[in-house]
């Protein structure tokens, strides 16, 4: 239990959050479904943002219980500020092959649709969240970067739910395509084999993040992170114990052939979230 422990820490101050699509409630224990997604169903905190399963600032940061296609596929905590995800978190129980030709869609309900309780397809400029025309042609070698990646998705429509703007950032293409592609496929292997319970099921609890740059902006509207994280835990039943691991890199150009190194959740606490909670409050508006 001393990983679990840890990993009890590292949603305390970083956050793990529920599976959805779509609809905006003021906690994540508003929508049971939502629950499933936090490891033993309890809510993370985050000092100034997330505190006791309460948003502190409901007029910046809105949870989302991610919802497709009538179904629950993950959770996101959203900045409309920054007009980016904090986090996504979602459960591995394994992957569909392929990858779904999906437009990308936007949160009508975070533009006070309320009678829109799906993502969907919309361009039009909207306030308090990113559009796929700030992302088009912007010249800048940047992607739209998926925190719940398509990759990690048991079906196509969990693929499906995850090409939502509100959980994708500004990523560099050779950082996204480069060590943080390699690292994803090397934790998903990692989960397949060593992630299974006792009735030789897959499941693991992941959550990815970024970490918002102070004034760093795509089409001068969606901050461009400086760093993303990501972590995992789960039973495995072969050593009968909770594994975890942790990985974090530089949201900038880099160089064929740079790997991210696993580390511990402690570690992933050290190096991001002080980082994480000033960076929050001292983006400019």
């Amino acid at each position: 239990m001393g990983v679990l422990n840890h990993l009890s820490t590292l949603l305390l101050l970083l956050s793990l959050l529920p599976p959805a699509l779509s609809h905006v409630v003021e906690r994540f224990s508003d929508v049971t479904d939502c629950e499933t997604f936090f490891l033993e169903g309890t809510t993370p905190n985050l000092p100034g943002i997330l505190v006791g399963g309460t948003v502190q600032n409901q007029n910046r940061y809105k949870p989302i219980c991610q919802k497709y296609k009538k179904t629950y596929r993950f959770a996101t905590l959203y900045d409309m500020i920054n007009r980016i995800p904090v986090f996504s978190a979602y459960t591995f129980s394994g992957k569909a092959v392929g990858r779904p030709s999906q437009s990308w869609m936007i949160e009508p309900q975070l533009e006070n649709i309320k009678d829109q309780s799906d993502m969907k397809v919309d361009n039009k400029a909207v306030k308090h969240q990113a559009v796929d025309t700030d992302y088009k042609n912007n010249n800048l070698g940047l992607d739209r970067g998926h925190l719940f990646p398509c990759s990690y998705a048991p079906d196509d429509a969990a693929k499906r739910s995850t090409f939502t703007l509100t959980n994708a950032v500004p990523q560099a293409s050779s950082f996204n395509r480069g060590s943080w592609k390699t690292m994803e496929c090397r934790v998903r292997k990692a989960l397949e084999l060593n992630c299974k319970d006792n009735n030789n099921k897959i499941k693991a609890y992941v959550v990815t993040g970024a970490v918002p740059s102070k004034n760093n902006k795509l089409n001068n509207r969606v901050n461009i992170p400086d760093l993303m994280w990501t972590a995992y835990c789960c039973y495995n039943s072969n050593l009968r114990k909770w594994v975890a691991q942790a990985h974090w890199g530089e949201n900038q150009k880099e160089s064929k052939g740079k790997t991210l190194k696993p580390e511990t959740l402690g570690a992933l606490k050290k190096g991001v979230e002080q980082n994480l909670q000033c960076r929050s409050r001292g983006v400019s508006q």
